[in-house]
């Protein structure tokens, strides 16, 4: 299972696109509300989440990714429950990928500690000790980061190729005649 996390303000194509595509490649993907189970995103765009973060079984998360958006990133900075499983997910060896503001969240918890990543431009000075890489995309172990929402078809197709393999992502990539 792969939970998108959404906080009020999120940035809906961060959260859409990515959970399109993962869903293209067969994964198993609940988009978690913050308050809630119908999120209004950083455009206005409500979104219906398919469970609460009570309802989520955080144990059960091959990956979590979290979606910037100011809003949004506030929202999963304020959430004792969401930071909880962030941090037992990335602890145990699972996967974690934020996108746009996000990553600022994975260097606050300390994960971002020398590794490679990417973030929305400007906002690299709250990376820490990350090695900031000047590119839309960046894995690094079980760590995945992207820049901004013009960055979501290639964040989505890292998280494929994370947990299904390069060569589901690069199927998913021609079906939706993505470069």
């Amino acid at each position: 299972m792969v939970y998108i996390v959404l906080g009020t303000g999120f940035e809906e194509m961060e959260a859409v696109v990515p959970c399109d595509l993962l869903r293209r490649a067969g994964v198993d993907v609940e988009f978690v509300g913050i308050g809630g189970s119908l999120i209004r995103g950083s455009r206005g765009i409500t979104v219906q989440a398919d469970c609460t973060q009570e309802e989520a079984k955080w144990e059960e998360a091959e990956m979590i990714v979290l979606p910037g958006g100011l809003g949004g990133v506030a929202s999963i900075l304020d959430s004792s429950t969401v930071l909880s499983a962030v941090r037992r997910c990335y602890e145990e060896g699972r996967f974690l990928a934020a996108i746009c503001a996000a990553p600022t969240i994975v260097a606050k918890l300390g994960y971002a500690e020398g590794k490679r990543a990417c973030c929305y431009p400007g906002m690299e000075d709250e990376m820490g000790t990350a090695q900031m890489c000047d590119t839309g995309c960046v894995t690094d172990g079980k760590l995945i980061t992207g820049r901004a929402a013009g960055s979501a078809f290639d964040f989505g197709l890292a998280l494929i190729s994370a947990l299904r393999g390069e060569e589901r992502a690069r199927q998913v990539a021609a079906e939706v005649v993505y470069p």
